[in-house]
């Protein structure tokens, strides 16, 4: 197959969204398909409107994949003459991030044209995939395909996770996200005002996606006194975030909404049970009181008590550690999923001849 994949930026962005569309691009060309990158440049929501007076899809390809994120740049591309299929992957839908009602309704005008502008979908979660049927009001051809969560392999066994949890004070806590309003560090910070437990929190994600926000968290965690506990390390890959996985006990990453939550399921494989909340695709792998915990969004008391609640029974973490281990085990591995999604372009292909 000869395949453009249509995305904003670097593919080597730091995020869930642009790991996905990496690891496809090196599954697909490992599997001796051709693979271009057509990229479109970061902007403002507005500007990337304005894309549409001039982007034309470009031709030579057996298929076009647009992520999704690019909608507002592709509205007027995608019904024009084109002699392709063109696939959406769909990680997560804008007009469902939290924000007033009003900007939602205009975002969500937005996204519907685009959505019922392509062919066919790859999603990343169920969860994602009823939010697009019920936006949208059908169902057009689509795959269900988890992302990898699988790159670092399985480094520690049972018994060395039930050692950890039972390792004494303080409750090392992880959160792996950019530092961005939507991931939840203000709850998880409020949740960590006035312990009742001793804790270190370490904080792994970009400081620059949103600088302000960045700040104003570095800021309210010296004012709370926390800054001997709490630790901002900026982005980490490789060894040093696995030696992050590999120290921490619990992941907590308080999200207003996921697509999916590739962290969460990463955060697994080494034994970490997730807090997450009700909000998103968390609960496709997350089970509330087994494998972690579901919260409210924006409910700093509540995440405050789950997390007094593990650090006084090392008993109870040291199951659900297992338990997140277990299910991240259960998890498709990546290359699986890559020969789904492969068979299933092929078959869009096919239909179009």
């Amino acid at each position: 197959m000869k395949i453009g994949l249509i995305i904003y930026g670097s593919l080597d962005t730091v995020s869930g969204g642009y790991l996905y569309d990496r690891k496809l691009v090196e599954s697909l060309r490992k599997r001796g398909d051709q693979v271009e990158l057509i990229s479109l440049p970061w902007r403002n929501y507005a500007a990337h409107l304005m894309d549409n007076f001039h982007f034309r899809l470009p031709r030579g390809f057996d298929l076009i994949i647009e992520d999704e994120l690019n909608h507002p740049s592709l509205l007027k591309a995608n019904r024009q003459e084109h002699f392709h299929s063109v696939v959406s992957l769909v990680h997560n839908l804008h007009s469902l991030e939290p924000r007033s009602a009003w900007q939602n309704d205009l975002y969500r005008i937005v996204e519907g044209s685009y959505l019922n502008s392509v062919d066919s979908f790859i999603f990343n979660s169920n969860t994602t995939c009823d939010a697009v049927q019920a936006l949208i009001g059908e169902q057009k051809p689509f795959i269900v395909a988890n992302p990898p969560t699988d790159r670092f392999g399985l480094r520690l066994n049972e018994n060395l996770i039930r050692s950890r949890a039972n390792e004494s004070n303080p409750l090392r806590l992880l959160f792996l996200g950019n530092v961005i309003p939507l991931k939840g560090l203000h709850v998880l910070l409020e949740a960590l005002r006035h312990p009742a437990f001793d804790f270190r929190l370490d904080v792994v994600g970009s400081l620059t996606v949103d600088p302000t926000y960045a700040r104003k968290m570095q800021e309210k965690a010296k004012t709370y006194g926390l800054s001997s506990k709490v630790f901002f390390h900026g982005t980490l890959d490789g060894e040093a975030l696995v030696e992050q996985f590999e120290h921490a006990q619990v992941m907590v990453m308080p999200s207003s909404y996921e697509g999916f939550g590739i962290a969460y399921l990463e955060g697994m494989g080494f034994g970490l049970p997730a807090i997450a909340t009700t909000s998103g695709a968390a609960s496709e792998f997350v089970t509330d009181g087994k494998t972690g915990y579901l919260i409210p969004p924006e409910n700093s008391s509540v995440l405050a008590d789950r997390l007094a609640t593990l650090a006084s029974d090392h008993e109870l973490l040291a199951r659900m550690s297992i338990n997140a281990l277990k299910r991240y085990q259960g998890q498709p591995t990546w290359e699986a999923t890559a020969d789904c999604i492969r068979d299933f372009l092929l078959d869009v292909i096919a239909s179009e001849r």
